[in-house]
Order: structure tokens, then C-alpha cells, then sequence
């Protein structure tokens, strides 16, 4: 059966796309963990943003990035422009070379290198055009088409009319991220803004914001209504927390991480980082070690060590010494 979002077990839950994180390696290693503690996962996972400039040049890094493994499926592809024409048809070449179950536009992305060239949020100050990117898209693709937002520029109210023009663009799915382009990552997300939507559009909306814990996750849907949640900075480090979902919703009591569980995710998924971008990548790895560790008692004297070492062995000495030490 074609994916279709209506037709996703309710409720949704699913990674977000966030630049230099949700790559390969790190859905694989998401699904794994998953797929140890349920026999069947609901895991949608959002892939990290691609240029559609980069796409229709053929860049070759930026296709490499789109490649999707059976393994992670389902996979939806995020890209980034404000050209409805090559948006267009950067989305049909990833659809027909990669095939990803759906396609996400970015239209919530604060930072500045992207505002500045009328991408990501930027686009919500202009919902013609934002529209018009969402209808060439739709006409091209024969997968489902979302639109991750922010609440709004500058103020929370101003995401209600847009998702609602959104919506009469097309747009299959809409994920709305709590803050405003204004508060970038800073402050906290307005869930009340996100209820107001999902009781303004007639497709599914997930939430984003904020979520860190599987409390947060089923806080979150209570307090919006929402269909869903896209996690991202709550999953970093910690790829039990869709795993600790799951099992809650399937009526199971949700899964204690030990700290065995953390240095053998933490190596496996290293592995499969080296694997992916070869064997020199290692010091690309340290951002995601980081979190794995990020307020792990006792693990401060070893950080040095792990996170400057370029071997993977030294790595994996230095987290079972600590291991040993922290279980003696």
C-alpha cells in the first residue's frame, strides 16, 4: 500500500529534521534500538535538509545525502529553496532516484544563513510564494507533500491563517514548531498556538517542541490535539526515547537505559558512522558522543580523552574504563 499519512497508526511519532544530525548512520542506528523493544515500529524518520539548488546541479554530496537504506524506510526527505521551479523539480528527482515515502518542505529553519536567502522561515512572510512552492511540488510527486513551520516571525498567531493557506495548497501534512523564527531555539514552545491550528486544517498536524522524555512526547499530544510528534534535539543522545514511546502505547512499561546500553549504542552507532562516511570521519562523530554523555554522572574525567581521540579503539577503551569504574 503507498504511504499515506492518514493512514499512519495513530498517534505519529516521529524524528525531525535537523542539519548535521538526522543522517544515515544515526536513522539506522534509531530504527535498531526501536526494533529491539517492538516487533512492529511506527518510526517515521525525517531526514536531514537538502538543498534543491544542490539537487538540480547534481551535486554529488547532496545526492549522496538523500540515498535512503530499505533499512530505514519510512523515510521522508525534507529539501529547502524558495524557487518554486526548482523546488519542483529537485523534489521529482529525489522522489524518482531515492524514492522516499514523502517529501517535507522546510518553511521553519530560523537560522540566518538560510532567512537571509528567503528559505526556511522566511518563507512565512510571504505565503504566495510559500504556496506556490507547495503546489509545484504537489504537481510533480506522486508521494505525499508536508511543510514544517514555526508558529510564526515574530508572533505565535501568525502560523493559524498560514497553515490554513497551506493547507489549500495542498499540503498533505503540516509539523508546526512551537516557537517563532524570533526565538530560534531559545524560550519555550507555545502549545497553545499549535491546538489552535490543528483545530484549524482538516490534514494531520504533529507538533514539534520541546520534547524530551516519552512524558514529554504524550504531554505534548494532550496539550495540542496534535496527531503526532517530530522529536529532534530530545533524541539526540538518546535514541531509546521512540523505543520508550512505543512500548507505552503498546501498553508496556517503558524500558530503563543503562549505562551498558548507552556505550554499546554510542560504539555501535560510531560504527556505523565509519562505515557510512569512511574511516576518516571519526572526528565528525564527537557531536553526536557528546550527547550520548551530556549529563551522564561521573563521566567528566573521561570526556577529554573521548573527545579528542582519533581512533575508534581509544574511544571504546576509554568508555569501558569507565564503565568498569562507574559499576565497581
Amino acid at each position: 500500500m503507498p504511504f499515506s499519512w492518514k493512514n499512519q497508526k495513530s498517534p505519529i511519532v516521529a524524528l525531525s529534521p535537523m542539519a548535521d544530525m538526522t543522517d544515515a548512520p544515526f536513522g539506522k542506528i534509531i530504527r535498531e534500538v526501536v526494533l529491539r523493544y517492538v516487533s512492529e515500529s511506527r518510526l517515521v524518520i525525517f531526514r536531514e535538509m537538502i538543498s534543491s539548488e544542490a539537487v538540480t546541479r547534481g551535486n554529488e554530496k547532496t545526492l549522496a545525502m538523500a540515498k535512503i537504506p530499505d533499512s530505514e524506510r519510512p523515510v521522508v526527505q525534507q529539501i529547502f529553496g524558495a524557487k518554486p521551479e526548482v523546488m519542483a523539480k529537485a523534489a521529482k528527482l529525489v522522489a524518482d532516484k531515492f524514492h522516499p515515502e514523502a517529501i517535507d518542505i522546510n518553511m521553519g529553519c530560523p537560522v540566518y544563513k538560510m532567512t537571509s536567502s528567503f528559505n526556511g522561515a522566511a518563507l512565512m512572510k510571504d505565503a504566495e510564494l510559500a504556496t506556490k512552492i507547495v503546489r509545484e511540488v504537489k504537481a510533480v510527486v506522486d508521494i505525499p507533500v508536508s511543510v514544517k513551520m514555526r508558529a510564526g516571525w515574530s508572533d505565535h498567531k501568525e502560523c493559524i491563517e498560514f497553515a490554513k493557506l497551506i493547507e489549500e495548497a495542498g499540503a498533505d501534512l503540516i509539523t508546526v514548531h512551537g516557537r517563532t523564527k524570533a526565538q530560534a531555539y531559545s524560550g519555550l514552545a507555545n502549545r497553545e498556538v499549535v491546538a489552535r491550528v490543528k483545530e484549524s486544517v482538516s490534514i494531520p498536524v504533529l507538533y514539534n517542541g520541546d520534547i524530551f522524555t516519552w512524558e514529554d512526547y504524550f504531554k505534548a499530544l494532550d496539550e495540542t490535539g496534535c496527531d503526532g510528534a517530530l522529536i529532534g534535539r530530545g533524541a539526540l543522545g538518546n535514541p531509546w526515547i521512540f523505543a520508550q514511546i512505543e512500548q507505552q502505547l503498546a501498553g508496556a512499561a517503558p524500558m530503563e537505559v543503562t549505562l551498558r546500553d548507552r556505550i554499546d549504542t554510542a560504539l555501535t552507532h560510531l560504527d556505523y558512522h565509519l562505515a557510512h562516511y569512511g574511516e576518516k570521519s571519526l572526528p565528525t562523530f564527537r557531536k553526536h558522543l557528546a550527547w550520548y554523555f551530556k549529563g551522564v554522572e561521573g563521566f567528566k574525567p573521561y570526556k577529554p580523552t573521548a573527545m579528542t581521540a582519533t581512533d575508534k579503539e581509544v574511544i571504546a577503551q576509554t568508555l569501558e574504563e569507565f564503565y568498569v569504574n562507574s559499576t565497581k
